[in-house]
């Protein structure tokens, strides 16, 4: 039978082209290979199939490079893909598969998001960013978190939805516990359509009717490497005592969906407080932790406002 999921891809697949940007593959290091999908104007030649792109295949991106780091339940262009379009008129979007996701795999035992944003800053830097904002929802956050304490010369800004700095023990324990679940598996990896259904709930404000073939077909499209994405929950967990703030000197934006159930907008605001002067809080209304695609137009002028302040007074550094 033939899979709903799976016969649109081509479909996503080709209106990505159109807006401008293209698959390519990149090799971190021996075992660790990531897809990118890179502007399209900067590749000077399209690799042979199963080839790798080198850095010398790829020209210096002209306009300001853009960094769309996607959450846990799809890959890239699934969970962007209402914003690719709004922004490559004016910047050079990258949009990344993380390592498990996709078709980026790693024979390194690592799991952390400090390993994910090492392999990302690698591979942006073998395709010939500079420097980048970066825009993180959920699972992606953390990972843009992390990329801006490890890289604050690459990194200029960020944009965080649905987000924290680092999900700790009691965050983890008391999250889980207000959603009903025993466990970050059990939410974020569900088995079964009743579990995936589950989790679309409480992700979305807006309560949207899919039929259950779709969720079938969506499980088994969205859902691979099941066991390593297992040990990337695992290892997100870090104890309290381990917890600490970094001292960011990029501006942090916190854009959040003002009924997330996930993340709650109160720690957004806990987090600005944290975080200091550097950063700002802003909610879109009517929208849950899927912000970006329940209300993709008003979460679009809200991204496009913040990069416009960036390069009109420039990003601190």
């Amino acid at each position: 039978m033939v899979n709903l999921v799976a016969i649109q891809e081509p479909l996503l697949h080709g209106l990505m082209k159109m807006a401008g940007v293209r698959p390519y593959t990149v090799e971190i290091e021996p075992g660790t290979v990531m897809n990118f999908w890179v502007p399209s104007e900067l590749v000077k030649r399209k690799p042979k199939k199963g080839e790798n792109l080198s850095p010398s295949d790829v020209n210096k991106p002209s306009k300001p490079a853009v960094v769309l780091v996607h959450g846990f339940a799809a890959e890239g262009v699934v969970t962007w893909q209402f914003q690719v379009g709004g922004l490559t008129k004016k910047y050079a979007v990258y949009i990344p598969d993380l390592i498990f996701f996709g078709s980026s795999i790693s024979n390194r035992p690592d799991r952390s998001p400090t390993f994910q944003a090492e392999c990302l800053v690698a591979g942006l830097k073998k395709l010939g960013v500079e420097k980048c904002t970066v825009v993180g929802f959920s699972y992606g956050g953390m990972v843009a978190f992390k990329m801006g304490e490890l890289y604050p010369d690459f990194v200029q800004a960020m944009v965080i939805s649905g987000s924290i700095l680092a999900m700790t023990d009691s965050l983890s324990e008391e999250t889980l516990h207000s959603l009903g679940y025993s466990s970050s598996s059990e939410l974020l990896l569900p088995t079964n359509v009743k579990g995936l259904k589950a989790l679309q709930s409480v992700a979305m404000y807006r309560k949207f009717w899919f039929p259950d073939r779709f969720h079938k077909d969506y499980l088994e499209v969205m859902f691979t490497n099941r066991k390593e994405r297992a040990e990337l929950l695992e290892g997100l967990v870090i104890s309290n005592k381990d917890a600490s703030i970094p001292d960011f000197a990029q501006r942090i934006h916190l854009l959040w969906g003002e009924k997330d159930q996930i993340f709650k907008v109160e720690l957004a605001r806990n987090m600005k407080e944290q975080l200091g002067e550097n950063a700002t809080v802003e909610c879109i209304k009517k929208a849950g932790h899927l912000a970006h695609l329940e209300r993709p137009c008003v979460y679009n002028r809200r991204l496009k406002r913040f990069l416009a302040s960036l390069h009109k007074n420039g990003a601190k550094k």
